[in-house]
């Protein structure tokens, strides 16, 4: 079952993909694990991601072995790198479309429809596939063509679309009236419930133990706000006593989450992070509820900003997409401005491959 936080009404999970008041839905329910949290070492890290799915409302149906990507030091930014640029597709994105397609495959969904500048398609093409399921992406009619050839490759159908990105969710859904699923990283659930496992595979490397703040990409929010749930689930079991600050990096002239908080490194449009050139996030009142909720903030970066940090972690053996970047580059200015100390315990997700 799904509820509206905004209006309280209910759905069946084979139900509208958002609220008739427009908002986006959640599940009724968190599942929790019953008992003390176990050993990190007892987990078996085999099952991937899934072997938090006492956490998860979908049973495990469709997968690629995604999880338990590496968590590195990075001593030149005195932080920890989780490596989720390692995945299948090479992003985070898979850990949302495991679970999205899991349960579309649980419900006999033949076609699903996603609109994405190329992460999310691709993974969601490529978990499609895997289930058997048709996929019609919608993309950017200028995203990168490295990205638009690996989703042809998985036999996906492909919509390009001339305009903005916002343009391109518009399309999207005014297709959604001949039929489709929506697998959208945006809106669905599913999605976010995945993402959520990024926070208890830090937590569990760590011992159960977590950092003073995170750093991620904020485009649409998928993976703040999934790490925000994940480390509130896993306080509501009783795994961890403490949430760390949530630390959103946004591409500048794409930056609505929290305006009147963010930090600009510059003023310019930053047309180098694409992957996050977002103006309205579909959960825009819950990334910014979750960064309240931990003290955290959110960074504007630039594009020269964003280049410079590209190429510096290149040098360090890095090799990710522009867009992740911005996070290493937001917390450089988090410590300049003082939200976050020196000595701060930092993770960092960095995701998407460099193509």
């Amino acid at each position: 079952m799904y509820r509206c936080a905004s209006c309280e009404r209910e759905y069946d999970a084979d139900g509208p993909w958002r609220c008739a008041c427009g908002h986006a839905l959640d599940y009724v329910d968190q599942p929790l694990p019953e008992g003390d949290r176990p050993d990190p070492a007892s987990i078996d890290t085999r099952r991937g991601l899934w072997s938090f799915e006492a956490f998860l409302p979908v049973e495990r149906r469709v997968s690629l072995g995604e999880g338990w990507t590496p968590l590195v030091e990075a001593p030149d930014w005195n932080a920890q790198f989780k490596l989720d640029s390692v995945f299948p597709t090479g992003s985070f994105k898979d850990r949302g479309a495991t679970v999205t397609l899991s349960q579309a495959d649980a419900l006999g969904v033949e076609r699903v429809v996603e609109d994405s500048s190329g992460n999310a398609g691709l993974a969601v093409a490529t978990y499609a596939t895997r289930a058997g399921i048709d996929a019609e992406i919608y993309v950017p009619a200028d995203a990168k063509a490295t990205k638009l050839r690996k989703i042809e490759r998985t036999g996906a159908d492909i919509v390009r679309v001339e305009g903005t990105r916002a343009d391109v969710t518009a399309a999207c859904h005014a297709a959604l009236d001949d039929g489709g699923w929506y697998a959208s990283h945006a809106w669905h659930p599913a999605f976010f419930a995945g993402t959520m496992t990024w926070a208890m595979e830090v937590a569990a490397q760590r011992d159960w133990s977590v950092p003073d703040a995170v750093v991620v990409p904020v485009g649409h929010g998928t993976l703040l706000l999934g790490a925000y749930r994940g480390f509130r689930a896993l306080r509501s079991a009783g795994w961890i006593d403490e949430m760390p600050r949530l630390l959103g990096a946004q591409a500048a002239g794409y930056a609505p989450i929290v305006p009147e908080r963010a930090t600009e490194t510059g003023e310019e449009t930053n047309d180098v992070a694409d992957g996050i050139q977002i103006s309205d996030p579909a959960r825009g009142d819950q990334i910014r509820a979750a960064i309240t909720a931990t003290d955290g903030d959110a960074i504007a970066v630039d594009a020269a900003t964003t280049e410079n940090e590209h190429a510096r972690l290149a040098e360090a053996g890095f090799q990710v997409e522009p867009t992740c970047a911005t996070a290493t580059a937001a917390l450089e200015a988090a410590r300049e401005n003082g939200t976050v100390g020196s000595d701060d315990d930092i993770v960092v997700v960095l995701s998407g491959q460099n193509r």
